[in-house]
């Protein structure tokens, strides 16, 4: 049984969280969005799939659409099947649904009817269903994506500007988006071609997720003109730029809360979701500072698509990275997709869906893909924690490749701004960090690099203290420059970038195991996409090995990697 080593982000991180989410998933009424194609395209007829596990007989499961003709189509049932957790039987149903044409949006309540009368039950417990009928692949710049992670007030204060003096990690460090600006031949002599900017909205965080508007500029960091010759001088040096973007929750103090928490009778009212008037509230997380938004009311979502259209089409941005993607509803990213695609046709989004990979598959046809937690933790527990070897790593990675298509994004990464850093966890052996780093860019997924982490940026200690807190800020130092970076970490990553940037195959070929031996820790495999094959070695051993694969040898110290280029016909260079 696969147990975490840390502390990850998210809503599955414990043994017993996972069981009674296994459990709840199955009894009741369940669509879970459950469509076959996941995402329809123009001319498909999608058959969908419902399971009822009730302790009163179904006696039918109706489909009602609703947009954009309104009627019922009846389920049909399969044969019962067994359910171990929670010991009784549930049964299947399934329809086909008709075709449409690109860029019609479908939506469908479902319903199952008790035998001999009773309430209907609602699927999911109630709410509107949806898909948007169209392409659902990620564009096609993406797929060669490269992504440098910045948090603005931690990254630079701007040429001839000091760090402001901050007497914990907590408070604000000065870093300004005129600072990135001045930073953005550092990032392209890397090689990046995209950058991902955490939130830059009005707030008092350092952070920026408790934003108090979506249409302008926090003063500390900058201004909207900042911000324009930003996304100007990064497309001039071939770089996309990503916002990061929040729909499930902003700060308190966002002027339609207040004006709802002053007066019941506000129009702002049923843009949250009050639990007990003025007192109570769903929440992030049940921080109180961070209200969760009522995204299916019409003025809430019409808020958020209109400041989600606004940056694309006006401000020039290339995507979103969407934050907690898990918490508005499903409808809601269909509509955001029609929004943003509508703006801008080859804009990436991808979210933050820390969960299954059945339900990440599920943003499928709403979002180009997911963050891929599920790598970064196998990646981790490989080369920082060493309970994961090589063969077990190679077998997670065929199964991951296998279930998600090969257009649904899984940006990757090793380390971000709510979990530990890869270098602090493997107490600054940098032999480590750059084996896991050589195997994650040469993996299918766009690597992320959250900054620092080329240069050697450190913590103190760990995000969860011992008091179980859960410090996010322990990870979130101010970016090392000059004398403080490490050079030679420096060097390598921009060696990677480049590797990546030059040679497709990484990201566009297929990938083959040749050699693996669990006991020594040695993986070999090759990415090819018929023009050239790269052959990547990876010791993940404290044991010099000597390796043959691939008709090669490898000479392999402790914890190092090596990369063969084999080019048609049969010319064969080394790359480290």
């Amino acid at each position: 049984m696969n147990m975490m080593n840390e502390f990850i982000f998210g809503t599955l991180a414990t043994l017993e969280r996972r069981v009674a989410y296994a459990r709840a998933r199955q009894e009741g009424v369940w669509h879970h969005y459950r469509l076959e194609p996941y995402t329809p395209r123009p001319g498909d007829t999608p058959t969908l799939f419902v399971t009822t596990e009730l302790p009163q007989a179904i006696e039918r499961v109706t489909c009602h659409l609703v947009e954009p003709e309104t009627a019922d189509i009846e389920l049909q049932p399969g044969r019962p099947q067994w359910d171990l957790l929670n010991w009784c039987y549930y049964q299947t149903w399934q329809a086909t649904l008709p075709p449409r044409p690109a860029g019609t949006i479908v939506r469908y309540t479902i319903q199952a009817y008790p035998a001999g009368g009773g309430e209907p039950v609602a699927a999911d417990q109630g709410g509107t269903f949806s898909y948007l009928v169209g392409d659902p692949a990620e564009p096609a710049w993406a797929a060669g994506a490269i992504i440098y992670q910045i948090m603005p007030d931690r990254y630079y204060p701007g040429d001839g500007r000091a760090w402001r003096a901050a007497n914990h990690l907590g408070e604000i460090h000065g870093g300004t988006l005129r600072g990135i600006i001045e930073k953005l031949d550092y990032i392209a002599d890397l090689g990046f071609n995209c950058l991902w900017l955490n939130p830059f909205f009005p707030d008092d965080t350092h952070h920026g997720y408790h934003a108090t508007d979506y249409f302008s500029v926090n003063p500390r960091l900058g201004t909207l003109a900042d911000v324009r010759e930003l996304v100007k001088q990064a497309h001039q040096r071939g770089m996309r730029v990503l916002l990061d973007f929040v729909a499930n929750h902003w700060s308190s103090q966002h002027t339609t809360f207040q004006a709802a928490l002053a007066d019941r009778h506000s129009d702002y009212y049923n843009w949250y979701h009050w639990l007990d008037w003025p007192r109570d509230y769903e929440t992030f997380f049940g921080v109180m500072e961070l209200p969760k938004v009522n995204v299916d009311y019409p003025g809430a979502r019409n808020y958020l698509l209109k400041a989600a259209d606004y940056w694309l089409a006006d401000v020039g941005f290339d995507g979103y990275r969407l934050d907690y993607a898990l918490g508005p509803s499903h409808d809601f990213w269909t509509e955001l997709r029609a929004t943003v695609k509508a703006a801008r046709p080859d804009a990436w989004l991808f979210g933050e869906v820390v969960e299954t990979p059945t339900t990440q598959l599920s943003y499928e046809g709403r979002l180009d893909g997911c963050l891929d937690f599920l790598l970064m933790q196998a990646l981790r527990d490989t080369f920082a924690f060493g309970t994961m070897g090589v063969a077990a790593l190679d077998n997670f990675l065929n199964l991951h490749e296998a279930f998600f298509p090969a257009y649904f994004s899984r940006p990757s990464f090793l380390d971000n701004h709510d979990v530990n850093r890869f270098l602090w966890l493997v107490k600054g052996d940098k032999r480590k960090l750059k084996l896991a780093a050589l195997c994650q860019f040469t993996l299918s997924g766009q690597p992320i690099v959250y900054y620092g982490t080329e240069v050697g940026l450190f913590q103190s200690r760990d995000i969860v203290w011992p008091d179980g807190r859960h410090i996010m800020e322990e990870a979130r130092q101010p970016m090392l420059w000059g004398g403080e970076q490490d050079p030679d970490l420096l060097a390598y990553y921009r060696w990677l970038v480049h590797l990546r940037r030059q040679h497709p195959c990484l990201w566009r070929g297929r990938r083959q195991t040749f050699r693996l031996d669990d006991a020594a820790g040695t993986y070999v495999y090759g990415r090819s996409d018929g023009q050239e094959t790269l052959v990547v070695a990876l010791n993940a051993s404290d044991e010099e090995h000597q390796v043959e694969a691939a008709g090669h040898a490898f000479t392999l110290p402790p914890w190092s990697g090596d990369v063969l280029n084999i080019s048609f016909p049969f010319q064969f260079s080394r790359l480290a």
